[in-house]
């Protein structure tokens, strides 16, 4: 549009091009423009033919004139007055019709504002709007309807040869006489692992009659692609549409091929629609993995179950079958091959490629000729409000797809995916922003041990000087007396010698040269660099720093004459993983603070270890110091932010703290990291069902179950390869069990898995031996047809797998820190332990750290999970939970539950002493323990089995026992207190000198303990060493010995033997 300044100011309009018309009479029909302004007819356009595609090319110019001054057209006019656009469609002439008979299709509206601001011309497009009953209507309303995809003319297959990989698209175009113009350039259907499709039929007992489907049976192929276009309403709309109902039906039926009377005058005889349809099935095809981040394609074979309009609704929201109105049209015009489809965008951009299978019973009377088999695929069901047609209560037909096991392959694919996901480097990069990574420690050329071994080298160097000076004023007396020089005479020469050096002033020299030794002790060991608050803080720090410095000044003169050197005692290091069981002692028997001590003197000893940090962080946790656990675990995120327990501990705490946004960025990130991590998946479906997002939930425990899936086929090739020789029955379709939605069971299909293991196992692969025979026993019970289970319900067909063994393999515990490692961290029984879900996964990682706030929220998913529900570990998980809590009465219930579903489960018996023992029943706790520690293979917790049953021993006094009992905590995993337990036990039996070793033991570990002390104190005693004696009891009453009767007893051996207490 253009404004031309001369005497009248015209204003010129030129309309160029129309898009999306449609007429009355069809797409090529005959329109013209009209232009209007100000209630006056500008002028019409030529009258222009629409193309097919929708478009018309008028190329129309009009124009007024602008006159404000001789009262025409004025600024007010082109503010408020737009130029009206009218299209209207010229009908043909009829027979005896004079004049052209007109209709208007519609009118397009042109603002004239932008002229007023200061534009000379400008473009625009502007909407048509359709005038009522105009055929563009539909279009133009925002009103979107579904229409069907056809696929036509599908081919019919001999079994014995399977289809080629990769092969051709096809156009779905009817009448190409080329045969190789039918085919898509560069567009092949390349198939895939029947594991990683999306659909039915994925397990690995389906893989056999796959194979014997796609191969040696009849089937009926299109290799067909149609590709739709989605604008950005129908996105909108498609995804809403997938959210409302999950499944959308893809509806195969068979149409007779109707043959064309021959001459003009023939006509088709009419005939019962509905009767011409016969074998009508539909398949359920769940579109929720297209809402996942980043999905863009679904591939999968589903099954093809009989059409009935009750179930069909049921599950998809359709009201009637989509042959309903197209049927007919089909049936007239079904010698065309190809898709059948009107333009329309609300039909997803996709790629469709299906399959038809069938056993050799679905194919019994062959087809007559003519006859075709005819699937269609609806992308979109339809929610319009029409009449139902009557339900279809009997099928027999479609019947026979469920008995033949017929199955259709299709895939949808999409451009752009649906959600998009978030990239890890955009995760990596918002951890950073609430994380940053620490920066790694400078290397220190100093440091405490540094400072003080120059302080040696220093004192060395000056008392050689001085040895010089001394040797200078003093040698020939010394020579001429020898050794013979009594303490007047060595006093004198002392006095001399520091007069002679006060005056040489090599005394200050001295003093400069030690100076700077002085102070780097000062700062690397005592870290003091600042100045003191009072007077008194400085005395003091002055005083502790002159007997430090006095002490290492003799460690240097004694390292100068070594002939003078007493020997010094060794000293006792204990190893980072000796302080994590120390530390789980102290937690374990809630004396918290001295856990803490432990947890802090890990982080002291290494800092940048990122495991000491998880581990006080989880002690935090069962603290409930939720603030403390978060700053620990961004700690060891901090450290290393690749690793996945930082990253999962860290949305723990983030969804606990209500932080979701974090949580989410933080359990995605692991996901991204670790794709195969089924905690980080199962976590971060835990975190969307939190948030109410229940397709990523379900996209997060279908991964889950994927991933755990494959670590189950994973652990039987490695179980295949070390233990022995599995066999799978893979030409039979049968395995011994199959994984469920999200865990792992036995399935119901013949058992077909064989173990031969050499011989010289031990008692974990006999036990393995009567599970699998066990297992193997339930399936012959249980036994079904592969397919007859699946008959009406889709949404059962989940994934499956062989079921999973978990190996334990027996380690040499060479040194005592793996001991008490392999104590902390494994779980022997696991070996029997026969189903695992992923929520079961979960849980065992979250009661690890200690995380009890978000175990229970698991075990309700764990408790619907159809391959979950109550079982032994579920009642054991429970009770722990309860025990912590000091619930005694509940725990016991769960405790009984799981001792009636697994008896044997040492595990139990074990939970259930402490349970006893805790609540003061240490008979019954006794019996629990004693039963425990019978079972060949090793409950979790066996440490403080030991310990608790060792201590039930010393109290009923049976010390032998009890003295067995601690020799073998001893040997698997030695601390403070089974030395301690041990020596209590000697010193009882009286094996004094063994009780003093087992002490002293103890005492190396850990001397803060009173009665540790006080027991040392007894041995002494009996053995007649006063010094000895004192010294343990001083400590002892230092430390604070908090036993009456310990304390009452030491005090009457004291009085018996008359001394050990300097008081009296």
């Amino acid at each position: 549009m253009e404004q031309v300044s001369s005497t009248g100011r015209p204003v010129q309009i030129t309309v160029t091009e129309g898009y999306d018309l449609k007429g009355f009479k069809g797409d090529a029909s005959v329109t013209f423009i009209r232009a209007e302004f100000n209630q006056v007819v500008l002028g019409d356009s030529a009258k222009i033919t629409v193309s097919p595609e929708g478009t018309a090319k008028y190329n129309f110019t009009c124009s007024f004139e602008f006159n404000p001054e001789g009262g025409g057209i004025t600024l007010d006019d082109l503010a408020h007055k737009p130029v009206f656009l009218t299209v209207t469609e010229v009908l043909p002439k009829e027979k005896k019709q004079k004049e052209e008979k007109t209709m208007v299709l519609g009118q397009a509206v042109v603002d004239l504002l932008p002229l007023l601001e200061g534009e000379s011309s400008f473009e625009t497009l502007v909407p048509l709007h359709p005038v009522p009953g105009s055929p563009i209507e539909p279009f133009r309303s925002g009103v979107k309807k579904d229409y069907p995809i056809f696929f036509k003319n599908g081919t019919l297959k001999l079994g014995g040869e399977r289809e080629p990989v990769p092969r051709p698209k096809k156009w779905p175009i009817a009448n190409i006489l080329a045969p190789g113009a039918n085919n898509i350039p560069d567009s092949f259907i390349v198939g895939g692992p029947y594991e990683e499709e999306e659909g039915e039929l994925n397990r690995p007992e389906d893989r056999e009659f796959r194979n014997q489907a796609e191969c040696m049976k009849k089937r009926i192929t299109w290799d067909l692609e149609s590709r739709c276009y989605l604008d950005p309403p129908a996105v909108v709309s498609f995804q809403k549409r997938i959210a409302d109902c999950r499944f959308w039906p893809v509806e195969i039926t068979r149409v007779p091929l109707v043959a064309v009377p021959k001459g003009k005058s023939a006509k088709f005889e009419k005939t019962d629609d509905e009767g011409q349809f016969s074998f009508h099935g539909v398949a359920y095809v769940n579109m929720v993995p297209l809402l996942y981040p980043g999905v863009k394609k679904i591939r999968g074979a589903f099954h093809v179950y009989p059409y009935l309009d009750s179930t069909v609704y049921e599950k998809t929201k359709c009201l009637f079958s989509l042959f309903r109105d197209t049927g007919h049209s089909l049936i007239q015009n079904n010698k065309v091959g190809g898709i059948n489809s009107p333009v329309s965008k609300p039909v997803v951009s996709k790629n469709l490629k299906e399959d038809k299978t069938v056993k050799e019973k679905d194919m019994e009377g062959k087809p007559k000729p003519g006859d075709v088999q005819v699937p269609s695929i609806k992308s979109q069901s339809s929610d319009t409000p029409l009449e139902i047609e009557p339900s279809l209560s009997n099928n027999p037909e479609g019947q026979q797809y469920v008995e033949a096991g017929t199955y259709i392959v299709l895939e949808i694919e999409l451009d752009k995916a649906l959600v998009p996901k978030r990239m890890p480097e955009e995760l990596a990069r918002r951890v950073k922003e609430m994380i940053p990574p620490r920066p790694p420690l400078t290397r220190r050329t100093g440091g405490a041990q540094k400072a003080v071994s120059d302080y040696h080298m220093q004192i060395k160097n000056i008392s050689r000087a001085i040895l010089n000076e001394y040797h200078n004023m003093f040698g020939k007396q010394v020579i001429k007396t020898g050794n013979d020089i009594d303490s007047e005479t060595l006093e004198e020469q002392k006095c001399q010698l520091n007069y002679e050096l006060n005056c040489s002033g090599k005394y200050f020299a001295f003093k400069e040269q030690l100076k700077h030794a002085v102070v780097k002790i000062v700062r690397e060991k005592y870290l003091k660099t600042t100045s003191f608050e009072s007077q008194e803080e400085l005395q003091k720090f002055i005083s502790e720093l002159y007997v430090f410095l006095v002490d290492q000044m003799h460690v240097a003169l004694n390292q100068s004459m070594p002939d003078d050197v007493q020997g010094t005692p060794p000293t006792i290091y204990t190893s980072s993983e000796q302080l994590r069981l120390f530390a789980f002692e102290a937690e374990v028997n809630e004396n918290y603070e001295m856990a803490t001590v432990y947890y802090e003197e890990r982080l002291v000893r290494e800092p940048q270890n990122l495991e000491h940090w998880l581990d006080y962080g989880a002690f935090c946790l069962l603290t409930e110091d939720n603030i403390k656990a978060q700053e620990c675990f961004r700690k060891a995120l901090s450290l290393n932010q690749n690793n996945i327990q930082s990253l999962l501990l860290c949305g723990v705490l983030a969804v606990l703290m209500e932080h979701y946004e974090q949580a989410e960025v933080f359990f995605e990130d692991a996901t991204c990291l670790e794709p195969t991590n089924v905690v980080a998946w199962t976590l971060l479906g835990l975190y969307y069902e939190i948030q109410n997002n229940d397709i990523r939930m379900e996209m997060a425990f279908h991964e889950a179950s994927k991933q755990l899936q494959a670590r189950v086929l994973q652990a039987q090739v490695t179980k295949q390869k070390s233990t022995g020789t599995v066999e799978y029955a893979e030409e039979g379709g049968k395995a011994e069990s199959s994984l469920g939605p999200w865990g792992i069971t036995s399935g119901s299909s013949t058992a077909a898995l064989k173990v031969e293991a050499p011989t010289g196992l031990g008692a974990p692969l006999s036990i393995l031996d009567e599970f699998l025979d066990e297992s193997s026993q339930l399936q012959s019970d249980s036994h079904e047809p592969i397919l007859s289970v699946q008959s009406q319900d889709p949404a059962a067909s989940q994934k499956a797998s062989n079921i999973f063994i978990k190996e334990t393999a027996s380690k040499k515990e060479a040194l005592k820190s793996q001991e008490s490692s392999t104590y902390l961290h494994s779980t022997p029984y696991s070996v029997s332990q026969t189903p695992t879900t992923i929520f079961m996964e979960t849980i065992r990682f979250l009661m690890k750290v200690n995380a009890v706030q978000y175990v229970h929220r698991v075990l309700a998913h764990e408790l619907l999970c159809p391959h979950g529900g109550p079982s032994c570990e579920y009642y054991l998980v429970l009770a722990q939970t309860h025990l912590l809590k000091k619930d005694f009465a509940k725990a016991e219930e769960y405790l009984q539950q799981a001792a009636q579903m697994d008896y044997l489960n040492p595990n139990v018996w074990g939970v259930k002493g402490h349970l006893y023992f805790l609540s003061g029943n240490h008979v019954e706790a006794k019996a629990c323990y004693e039963r425990t520690i019978s079972f060949v293979v090793d409950a979790s917790e066996m440490h403080f089995i030991f310990l608790r049953l060792g201590q039930i021993y010393l109290e009923e006094k049976e010390y032998e026992k009890a003295k067995k009992t601690y020799l073998q905590a001893c040997k698997r995993s030695p601390s403070c207190l089974t030395w301690l337990g041990l020596g209590i036990a000697c010193y009882r039996l009286e094996e004094l000198t063994e009780a003093e070793d087992a002490l002293s033991e103890a005492n190396a570990l850990n001397n803060y303990n009173a009665e540790v002390w006080a027991y040392l104190a007894l041995v002494c005693l009996k053995a007649g060493r006063q010094l000895e004696a004192e010294q343990a009891y001083k400590y002892t009453m230092k430390l604070t010995l908090k036993d009456e009767n310990l304390l009452a007893e030491l005090h009457m051996v004291q009085e018996t033997v008359g001394f050990g207490n300097p008081s009296f």
